[in-house]
Formats: C-alpha cells, sequence, structure tokens
C-alpha cells in the first residue's frame, strides 16, 4: 500500500502539531495576539509570498504533465487571488503602502524559510518541492479549520482577525488546499520506502521553519 500526506504529518506529529497549534496561532484565533505582532508577521508574509509564488512558478516550470502544471497554477492563484489581495488590503487600512511593503527587508526567518523551497525545487524534482511548498498551502487550510473547532477562537467583529481566518476557510483556499493533498497523495502512492523517508526531511524541515516564522511574528524578530 503507498504512502499518503497524513503519512508526512504522522512522521513530523509533534512538529506539526507544534506549527498548526502555536501560540500565535491560538492567540490570534481568541484575539488577544498583540497588533505590533500581526502587523510584522503580516508584513513579512508578504515578502515571503511573494517568493512562495516564484516557487509555484518553478513546479510550473518543472512539470511534465498539464495536471502538474494545473496543479502549480492553482497554487500561484491562491497566493495571487487570495492571499496577496487581503495583505496589502490590512497593510493599506495601517498607511502602509504596496510599494512601502516591497521595500521592507526581510527578517532572517523569512529568508531562511523561502530559501529553503526555492534551493529544494531546485536541486530535487517536482514532489520535493511540493512536499516543500505543503507545511503553507495546506498547513494554513488546516490552521483554519482547527480553529473554528476550538471553543476559544473568536468570530466576527469581536476579533480583529476575522478576515485573516476568513480567507483561509474560504471556499477557493479550502478547495487549493484539497487539490495539492489529492496531487500529493497520488505522487506520493508510488514513492518507494527510502524516498519517502527522503520526503519526511523535507517535510520536517519545511514544517519547523514554519514554525520559526510564527515565532518570528510573536518576538517581532528581525
Amino acid at each position: 500500500m503507498g504512502y499518503r500526506f497524513s503519512d508526512l504529518t504522522t512522521a513530523c506529529q509533534a512538529d506539526w502539531r507544534a506549527y498548526i497549534e502555536h501560540d500565535f496561532v491560538r492567540r490570534l484565533g481568541d484575539a488577544t495576539l498583540d497588533e505590533a505582532a500581526f502587523r510584522h508577521y503580516l508584513q513579512q508574509d508578504y515578502l515571503f509570498l511573494i517568493h512562495f509564488a516564484r516557487a509555484y512558478a518553478l513546479a510550473a516550470y518543472k512539470s511534465r504533465t498539464l495536471d502538474d502544471l494545473r496543479q502549480a497554477h492553482e497554487g500561484l492563484r491562491a497566493i495571487l487571488d487570495v492571499e496577496l489581495g487581503l495583505h496589502v488590503d490590512y497593510c493599506r487600512d495601517w498607511g502602509i503602502s504596496e510599494a512601502g511593503l516591497a521595500e521592507l527587508p526581510e527578517a532572517r526567518a523569512t529568508l531562511a524559510y523561502t530559501r529553503y523551497v526555492l534551493d529544494t525545487g531546485h536541486r530535487g524534482d517536482l514532489l520535493d518541492l511540493h512536499v516543500a511548498l505543503a507545511p503553507c498551502l495546506v498547513g494554513y487550510g488546516e490552521i483554519a479549520n482547527w480553529l473554528n473547532a476550538q471553543a476559544f477562537t473568536v468570530r466576527g467583529d469581536a476579533n480583529p482577525y476575522e478576515a485573516w481566518i476568513a480567507m483561509y476557510e474560504s471556499d477557493d483556499f479550502q478547495a487549493a488546499m484539497h487539490a495539492e493533498l489529492e496531487w500529493l497523495d497520488a505522487r506520493l502512492a508510488e514513492v518507494t520506502p527510502r524516498r519517502f523517508a527522503e520526503l519526511v526531511e523535507v517535510f520536517r524541515d519545511a514544517t519547523r521553519l514554519e514554525i520559526d516564522f510564527w515565532q518570528m511574528g510573536l518576538e517581532l524578530a528581525s
């Protein structure tokens, strides 16, 4: 029997839960996250998403089939048409223009994660790249669903981060997440145990870098 994406999360269970249930996520859900922390995260996430858009463009370039090309396009569309728009709108409300966002310096956590994904994509194959991207695309969708299942989560106008949760629970983003899961499951079903072990390392590294990104937001780290 072949592998599935759930086998990756099981192999990295402690790191995956630490990412999904991070203090940054919890405070975002219960509306206690400091605005300065969210603003710092959001600005860095804008820069982060620019590089992830490049990574999906790389996935399109490395695609050998129309199905693979379409999947890369879905990931790119989720970033350009869904995520980046919210970041720009939030920051505009704080008096930060899109041009101003583009001029911000990248934090070390941003550099580490984005360059890791791009390097993985360049030196590995298409599956390596998608596995490195998965904690972002799949993880954010799962985080929104996890928050909605928690009694402490505040929804509506009482939570200043309502739009963030709403974006990742949206039909568009959830559809992109499930399409990515289907793509990954189909490819993972064909890999050998040795190859799967390599992919576990990629997934674990990417998940730990996501944890560092949350922590960067909480600590206002540069």
